[in-house]
């Protein structure tokens, strides 16, 4: 359901879209090294403490793009500023009682389109990143809440699985699937970090990985959702090892094969899907056709790149060149791209600039 905070969220974003659609990103000078150094830097909001999605229309706490990257935040020094954003986050969510996708830059926490299958996991992974059990414990109330309504929302003690035939917010919000794998890892890594932590879990008489395995897995790629469809998804054979809820070399050399035949790495990493169909988005799509069909997603290509590094030395290498020259002809860091490659646009729409993902291609260097 749309509210206020969508339509001015939108309006804002809209407006830089069109202004950057007619002016262009603007340019760091410097190597990609560089370059991601500089971006790094300007994505700390000084007057909010905290690290913004990207210093571009986007300049809001996100809870999916700073998870994914506050490991590599933490490794490359910025261990003080990890802690501050989570504290910034965890203030305003214990505030207004809940954990939501995101945090404008107003500081109001809104869901995006709706309740989120990953947001709770992915605030308890960052906090094990930033090595602050000790904020998990301040806001022991709100994550017991939270962990509570996330079981209520999300979780079918049944199947031990997510509900089928429900929409939450994901890493491809504008589409609609049914139980994905992407949101199964999120719930089985919540189970395993709760356990881990030893807080509060009500899933922990569940093997939801097992689950997993049983249902997804058809013993070549891990299908996207409960559909069962044939078509090779990115973030359905990414995050399974992501996560680190797999670690069979062979599983994951098969999925990285796949989605290479695929060419869901093609013209660099990663595609969430070749094509398109049998898949459903939500009706906000029609104003950014194709945003997250077969469009490429550096933080999606990051997090495969995690995998690769470990499970394909190789072709991890060849990936790190083809960001190299990606982030060198672009001058910045992009957030999604057309399958040519070229940063994507839309009638309303263009490419942000900017994306805290950055730290990880630094990350990734070392």
């Amino acid at each position: 359901m749309l509210r206020p905070i969508h339509i001015s969220e939108g309006m804002r974003i809209v407006g830089r879209s069109l202004f950057a659609k007619k002016h262009g990103t603007f340019k760091y000078s410097g190597d990609a090294e560089e370059i991601c150094k500089k971006i790094v830097s300007d994505c700390w909001s000084k007057k909010r403490n905290y690290f913004k999605a990207s210093n571009g229309h986007f300049s809001e706490f996100y809870v999916r793009d700073f998870a994914y990257c506050a490991e590599a935040l933490m490794r490359l020094g910025y261990e003080d500023k990890v802690r501050q954003t989570l504290e910034y986050a965890l203030k305003i969510f214990s505030k207004v009682g809940k954990i939501t996708t995101a945090i404008s830059p107003g500081g109001y926490a809104f869901d995006f389109p709706c309740y989120s299958a990953d947001s709770l996991p992915l605030i308890v992974r960052s906090l094990k990143a930033a090595g602050a059990g000790d904020l998990f414990h301040e806001y022991s109330t709100l994550f017991v809440n939270e962990v509570r309504r996330y079981h209520d929302k999300v979780f079918d003690t049944r199947t031990g699985m997510v509900k089928k035939h429900r929409q939450f917010s994901s890493i491809k919000d504008w589409s609609k699937r049914n139980s994905s794998t992407y949101d199964n890892c999120m719930l089985a890594m919540l189970r395993e970090d709760l356990d881990e932590l030893g807080f509060y879990n009500p899933f922990h008489d569940f093997d939801i990985k097992g689950s997993i395995k049983k249902e997804l897995w058809n013993g070549r790629y891990f299908y996207e959702d409960m559909d069962k469809r044939e078509t090779v998804t990115g973030d359905s054979n990414v995050f399974p090892f992501w996560t680190g809820l797999f670690t069979s070399r062979e599983m994951a050399r098969s999925c990285i094969a796949h989605m290479q035949k695929a060419k869901l790495d093609r013209p660099f990493p990663l595609r969430y899907a070749s094509d398109t169909a049998g898949q459903s988005f939500v009706f906000l799509n029609s104003i950014v056709n194709n945003y997250e069909g077969t469009t490429v997603w550096p933080h999606l290509g990051l997090c495969f790149m995690d995998i690769a590094k470990k499970y394909s030395k190789s072709d991890f290498n060849d990936y790190m060149k083809r960001y190299a020259r990606l982030i060198e002809e672009n001058r910045n860091f992009l957030e999604v791209f057309d399958g040519d490659g070229k940063p994507f646009r839309s009638l309303l729409y263009y490419s942000d600039e900017g994306m805290v993902w950055a730290s990880k291609y630094l990350y990734l260097l070392k």
